[in-house]
């Protein structure tokens, strides 16, 4: 049976497709590697503290914006959106922090059953010449 099927006119690999034309055995090895997901996990806990001064450099901007403006009816517009973006801006670190755990959780997880399928192996690891 070929690892290779053809779907809609295109060709799609599988992981039989790794295992050579012996179908299995020897050719390349499906490996795993964390280090995509440390990056993205370190990228959004860049963001993260990227995003911590926002808030108090938006008040420090509007200090004294009150001063000297009373009646226009635009400082309450004003107020209103930058209490909307103080909100995206935590909605965001939040989501930045709470994805950083996550990628590194894939990590982890992917590393630890990548060593739980290469230990099932590990039995008939020795056999493969008795075919």
């Amino acid at each position: 049976m070929s690892g290779v099927a053809v779907v809609g006119g295109q060709r799609q690999q599988r992981l039989s497709d790794l295992g050579g034309a012996g179908g299995g055995c020897g050719g390349d090895e499906l490996r795993h590697s964390d280090g995509p997901w440390q990056r993205a996990a370190g990228g959004a806990e860049a963001v993260h503290a990227l995003l911590g001064p926002v808030k108090s450099e938006l008040g420090t901007a509007h200090e004294g914006v009150v001063t000297g403006s009373a009646g226009l009816g635009a400082l309450a517009e004003l107020g209103a959106v930058r209490e909307s973006w103080e909100r995206r801006f935590e909605a965001a670190r939040d989501e930045c922090r709470s994805l950083a755990g996550k990628l590194r959780d894939v990590a982890r997880a992917q590393g630890e059953t990548d060593e739980a399928v290469r230990s099932s192996f590990a039995p008939v690891a020795g056999q493969r010449g008795g075919r």
